[in-house]
């Protein structure tokens, strides 16, 4: 299992943040690796709302369903997802308000199928470029956000 942090200060209030990451219209402008989303359920998000998201990593695309297991809008949220040969995945998203705005922890678990031999495999095929792309991803979104 692999395990990506990270974390970034926007100068927005927590809900303005909260809208812009939470909408899959919006995913693509700041979510590096994510190609295409769709379909989503219609509604507020409310644990078992899902989506679909087609992503990209390393020239590889695949898809990953993912299920809201839990919410606590505008500060938590938690997808649960999976992917291609059994892969699953967990991404935390958490909202802080702080002195001239938010702080953004992301938290996103990977567990590659086939056991060892796959998280062998899933390290050798992508070293560090799942931590890059999610600091890439909230430098995006802290730029659409902030106005840069």
């Amino acid at each position: 299992m692999s395990v990506v942090t990270t974390s970034v200060r926007i100068a927005a209030p927590p809900e303005a943040v909260w809208d812009a990451c939470m909408d899959p219209l919006n995913t693509r402008n700041w979510v590096t690796i994510v190609r295409d989303v769709g379909p989503w359920d219609d509604g507020p998000l409310v644990p078992g709302y899902e989506m679909e998201q087609k992503l990209c990593l390393r020239g590889a695309t695949f898809k990953v369903h993912w299920t809201l297991t839990e919410v606590d809008a505008p500060h938590f949220a938690r997808w649960e997802g999976r992917g291609p040969a059994r892969s699953k995945a967990v991404i935390e998203d958490r909202l802080t308000a702080v002195v001239g705005g938010t702080r953004f922890d992301y938290r996103n678990e990977f567990k590659a199928p086939f056991g060892a031999l796959g998280a062998v495999a899933s390290r050798a095929l992508v070293g560090g470029i799942p931590q890059k792309e999610a600091d890439a991803s909230l430098a995006r979104l802290k730029a659409q956000l902030e106005g840069g």
